[in-house]
């Protein structure tokens, strides 16, 4: 079983930033892909960004501004988010996705970013 919980959300003015964490409980092997979502109020959950054995992959509206790192030692996953815009805003959720067995797949609870003067 694996648990995931997210931290580092909080209010920022445009242009500024901040780091997600997402701490990671139990086996987290190479077979996970692990990445970062988000959801506005009354929208669907998006795909952010995601990381597997070094190799990343981001949404359009994020590149360049955001970055996805991993430290294995820590078992954490990190978000760096740059540049902050007020489109930004929105529940942010940390996701492991086994490769093989798609019932492993697993969310953290979510922490909240709002981008706002």
């Amino acid at each position: 079983q694996v648990q995931l919980v997210e931290s580092g959300g909080g209010l920022v003015q445009p242009g500024g930033s901040l780091r997600l964490a997402c701490a990671a409980s139990g086996s987290i092997s190479s077979m996970y892909v692990m990445g970062w979502y988000r959801q506005a109020p009354g929208k669907q959950r998006d795909l952010v960004a995601t990381i597997i054995s070094g190799s990343t992959n981001y949404a359009d509206s994020v590149k360049g501004r955001f970055t996805i790192s991993r430290d294995n030692a820590k078992n954490t996953l990190y978000l760096q988010m740059n540049s902050l815009k007020p489109e930004d805003t929105a529940v942010y959720y940390c996701n492991a996705r086994n490769l093989i067995f798609a019932t492993m797949n697993y969310w953290g609870q979510g922490t909240q970013v709002t981008v706002s003067s």
